[in-house]
């Protein structure tokens, strides 16, 4: 009985990382169609942030941290979410959701590239073929004449792009700094402290504040989706994955996630798919697959 448990849950946690995460590119496209963007993104960070709070201390588990933690836990909220989700948001003003992911498909491309620029970690052969792909997909992607041509969207693929860079070494940062142990609190300092940081960006900009009763009815389920869904329920299941599977197969969401925000974009909102973006997206995911994979050639020395 607990094996068959056990297996639904991580069907169902499969399911919320493959088809919730690639839902929230449509769902702040809808959202970001009324409410500026960094008062979105600091919304549902901040809400999202006392809800995890709410359930960390429900499950027993302690908020406190060191000084040094919370400045670390700062700067990731910085870069992951004021810089990394707010910036995309606004690129979501200019650019069509599903392609939005495309471009943010190749993040491993970049992460790999700065750690070799700033750490000096030597890339695989496999690495250098998913990068020699990658470059091959995102040139694919970006020069699309239909797409260059439409008023906004260099300026939307250049912001997509500065988030892939806060991305690429908020990644490398964690990994060498002192955070909270507990995923829970770890993440709900970086939404909080992220979601205070968008609200100053917002009310520097001047942005308008919209109180969720004049929202449209569409973007108060777009926003009920990203704070619940997005933010609480696919990360709780993220995490719960990651202690019940290998990490290569939770890994597998880099490769869905773009796929589901391409179909639910041109479901849903009528986005136009090109053959070129198909063939940039089949190139880039190969690539990104190639970076991630731990397999090794293994050459045949014909001399001895």
């Amino acid at each position: 009985m607990n094996v068959s448990r056990k297996t639904i849950l991580i069907i169902l946690a499969f399911f919320a990382v493959y088809v919730i995460w690639g839902a929230t590119y449509m769902l702040n496209k809808i959202a970001v169609s009324q409410l500026a963007p960094f008062f979105l993104a600091s919304i549902r960070f901040l809400v999202a942030s006392v809800f995890i709070f709410i359930m960390a201390k429900l499950s027993g588990i302690s908020l406190s941290i060191t000084k040094k933690q919370f400045i670390n836990v700062s700067i990731a909220g910085l870069l992951f979410l004021t810089l990394g989700n707010g910036l995309a948001v606004v690129a979501l003003k200019y650019i069509d959701s599903g392609f939005a992911a495309l471009e943010i498909s190749s993040q491993p491309l970049v992460v790999l590239i700065m750690m070799r620029v700033l750490l000096g970690k030597k890339i695989k052969i496999m690495s250098y073929i998913g990068v020699a792909l990658g470059f091959i997909g995102v040139f694919l992607l970006v020069s699309q004449k239909e797409l260059i041509s439409k008023d906004g969207q260099i300026f939307g693929m250049i912001l997509i792009f500065v988030c892939m860079l806060c991305w690429a070494y908020a990644s490398i940062f964690v990994g060498k700094a002192d955070m909270p142990v507990n995923q829970f609190v770890n993440t709900g300092y970086q939404m909080l402290t992220g979601g205070v940081m968008l609200s100053i960006t917002s009310l520097c900009l001047n942005e308008p504040w919209l109180l969720p009763n004049v929202w449209q009815k569409e973007v108060q389920w777009s926003m009920l989706g990203l704070i619940v869904f997005g933010g609480i329920v696919a990360f709780t299941s993220f995490n719960y994955l990651l202690k019940e599977v290998s990490p290569e197969k939770v890994a597998t969401s880099t490769y869905v996630n773009p796929i589901i925000a391409l179909i639910l974009g041109w479901w849903v909102l009528d986005e136009h798919i090109t053959l070129q973006s198909i063939i940039a997206a089949a190139i880039l995911l190969t690539g990104v697959y190639f970076i991630n994979t731990k397999r090794k050639f293994k050459f045949r020395n014909i001399g001895r």
